[in-house]
């Protein structure tokens, strides 16, 4: 089996230029098949308040109204996707920039919470994902860089969490390749002191995430993060790491203490 990298970016590296060129360069490096994902909320919430639009977030999930979705589309698919695919370019990296309704490849509903109403935020449909399009994209030599923007086939854009998406992409994916799904961001993984970088936590079982839940160790953007990661081992993804940007090339060579690693 090929092997597949899915690499999904995020966190305060997308707003850091140098962390951001630092780690285009290792993905740039990677060799075989490879997509990257990635968000780009502190922008989205940056000018939506500049603007006068409120932002709000529920564990890491934003709830998107009509002038959000606005702006999240515009910084998602616009700016951020196409400076990222342009610096690839610029590695000799043969990217892509896609959103989930390029070539129908990412269809989603919007949410349905028995609570709350997270307005234009799309969960990905169980048979959303178009693997048959993205393996060709692959296969004739394209780096795929999806931002975090799906469509419900209908003609509307929904934002969607960039973990499920690279999840769901990566579940998708792993009967056809041998799947490596790695989270991407400033921290050195799920740390055991989030003040401190050093207290890695190198593997994780899911009991032992429930107790970091409980004990309010883990909160906020890693809970998505996290119920993502165990997804996709759960569904046979082969390969699950969480880990700092800056560390990818030891991450995907399976460096010790390199990352979190995420266990069935």
């Amino acid at each position: 089996m090929e092997k597949l990298y899915i690499i999904k970016i995020g966190g305060n590296i997308i707003d850091n230029p140098v962390e951001l060129d630092s780690f285009l360069r290792q993905f740039s490096a990677i060799d075989g098949y490879k997509i990257l994902i990635h968000g780009g909320g502190k922008l989205t919430t940056e000018i939506a308040e500049k603007a006068g639009i409120k932002q709000t977030l529920i564990d890491g999930r934003r709830i998107t109204d009509a002038e959000t979705l606005k702006i999240a589309v515009m910084v998602y698919a616009g700016w951020i996707n196409k400076s990222i695919t342009a610096k690839l370019q610029a590695l000799n990296c043969n990217a892509i920039g896609l959103s989930g309704a390029d070539a129908n490849m990412i269809t989603a509903e919007k949410c349905k919470h028995p609570s709350i109403d997270f307005g234009f935020v799309g969960d990905i449909l169980p048979d959303g994902i178009r693997s048959k399009s993205i393996i060709q994209l692959l296969e004739s030599d394209f780096i795929l860089v999806f931002c975090a923007v799906t469509h419900n086939g209908k003609g509307q854009l929904l934002n969607t969490n960039a973990d499920t998406m690279a999840s769901a992409l990566a579940v998708a994916l792993s009967n056809d390749f041998e799947v490596s799904l790695v989270f991407c961001f400033e921290k050195n993984g799920v740390l055991a002191d989030a003040n401190d970088d050093s207290s890695l936590i190198p593997e994780l079982s899911v009991s032992d995430y429930e107790a970091l839940k409980q004990k309010g160790i883990v909160t906020k953007g890693m809970i998505p993060k996290l119920d993502n990661a165990f997804n996709a081992r759960k569904l046979n993804v082969q390969n699950v790491m969480i880990g700092n940007a800056s560390q990818l090339a030891q991450i995907i060579s399976k460096q010790k203490d390199a990352a979190t690693y995420i266990l069935n």
